[in-house]
């Protein structure tokens, strides 16, 4: 098992090397330049569809435009916008933050090329799932002979879901609520159980409703602890800022336990935390929207790219400013993963790490449901719409045995399940860009509110 376990971690080193990262910024890159930077262009007419897709039901569908962002975003939205920002600033310096905003930007035309291609290529299935992603547009766009194609997408995705999504995430809300409360983690990993039980097997009517209220309500929270904490801070901000601007071009140099750091390394960690966070070329987030009843594609997909913005130039920008202003930045890379708690509790003594396990907690959990509803997608592309509350089930049973059992394996596993999912995932957005093009020229001459 240890040799098994060593010959995964190297592969794992492998599919995430920096060709990997490349390959998915290079795309973004290639989407922004043949449309015309879109989503910088449509950016304020995207939040403008958001908000009018609030409550917008259609026969086409099966959740509002509104709740498909929100579930999205609640997977999105999770443990690595605290802890990974952590890690990124503790190994690469403040220049990875300036990184992470680059890639999230460029990622924003990834994310729409993946929503709209998802939308327009879904299907209907006989139980009236409106089901769609990477291997539904793959099989309905390139063809039978690419069906080998998608169906490795969705067996990655299936693992990638219970490692990723249940398991991990459930570990995490163990780990926090019983260190800061003192409970014991079968009560936590049951109580959790029955949460999930009670919202997931409602379907994606039922989470999409539960993440487009607490969705919103955690990222509030947590922004504005984080303006208290730079509010408080106020005068160090410029220096801050050009801190994460200077370093990203120069050696961080040591200082405090800070151990210093390249140039290379903030790229990489900047790059690596924020596709990692935000998800843009991994292929899992248009699947939820997918299910969306916006009017075109073209909407689903400006509304889609928001959430990349919000995860990343939001709330982990806010995470960063936090550590940063604090300067617990410089207890060096051995204490990352409590980095973002010691920065809160500094600025707000006997408060701060309980309100950081609060959004972890929450952050989790809402990552357990969105990813409940990829699973659920690949699940029912394999096998048919009888496969999904049976994936259900099994989901809730995986949450449960996360949450009481160290799994680095899982994790490991589940990490590079992610990058072989991100293959097919570009390789379809690739092949299948003249078509893109095409409905994004097309759909801009029938709506007169967006510009290409």
């Amino acid at each position: 098992m240890e040799q098994l376990y060593k010959l995964l971690e190297t592969f794992n080193g492998f599919l995430w090397c920096p060709v990997m990262l490349v390959l998915l910024v290079g795309t973004g890159i290639y989407l922004n330049i043949a449309l015309r930077f879109f989503s910088f262009r449509n950016w304020v007419r995207a939040y403008k569809c958001l908000w009018q897709g609030r409550s917008h039901q259609s026969e086409h569908g099966e959740i509002s435009p509104w709740n498909a962002l929100m579930t999205a975003l609640a997977a999105d939205i999770g443990t690595g916008n605290v802890v990974g920002v952590a890690l990124a600033i503790a190994v690469g310096g403040p220049g990875a933050l300036f990184w992470m905003w680059v890639t999230a930007l460029v990622g924003m035309m990834t994310k729409f090329s993946e929503v709209l291609l998802s939308v327009h290529f879904r299907e209907k299935t006989p139980a009236g799932n409106w089901v769609g992603g990477a291997m539904y547009f793959i099989k309905n766009g390139l063809g039978p002979k690419w069906i080998w194609l998608g169906t490795c997408f969705a067996v990655f995705g299936i693992c990638a879901c219970i490692g990723t999504g249940g398991m991990v995430q459930a570990k995490a809300i163990t780990d926090n609520i019983s260190g800061t409360f003192g409970l014991p983690a079968w009560l936590c990993g049951l109580i959790l159980v029955g949460l999930c039980v009670a919202v997931l097997l409602g379907g994606v009517r039922r989470i999409g409703a539960v993440a487009g209220k607490i969705v919103p309500f955690m990222a509030i929270m947590y922004v504005f602890m984080c303006l208290l904490i730079i509010g408080m801070n106020i005068e160090k901000v410029p220096s801050v800022f050009w801190w994460v601007i200077s370093d990203a071009f120069q050696p961080t140099a040591a200082t405090g336990g800070f151990v210093g750091a390249t140039v290379m390394m903030a790229i990489r960690q900047g790059m690596a935390r924020g596709i990692f966070s935000n998800e843009a070329g991994l292929g899992t987030a248009p699947m939820a929207h997918a299910a969306s009843t916006a009017e075109t594609p073209l909407v689903q997909a400006s509304i889609g790219m928001l959430d990349v913005f919000i995860d990343t130039i939001i709330v982990c920008s806010m995470t960063g400013f936090v550590i940063l202003v604090t300067g617990t930045w410089t207890a060096g890379s051995s204490s990352a993963s409590m980095m973002t708690s010691m920065a809160f509790e500094q600025a707000l003594p006997g408060v701060g790490q309980l309100a950081v396990t609060i959004c972890l907690s929450f952050f989790a959990f809402t990552t357990i449901l969105g990813w409940c509803v990829y699973g659920e997608r690949c699940a029912i592309y394999l096998f048919g719409d009888r496969a999904q509350k049976v994936f259900r089930l099994v989901y809730c049973l995986a949450v449960g045995v996360g949450s009481v059992l160290a799994l680095d394996a899982v994790w490991l596993l589940a990490d590079t399940c992610n990058a072989l999912m991100a293959l097919p995932n570009l390789t379809g957005v690739l092949l299948l860009s003249p078509v893109l093009f095409k409905i994004v020229r097309d759909e801009v001459a029938r709506d007169g509110r967006f510009v290409v």
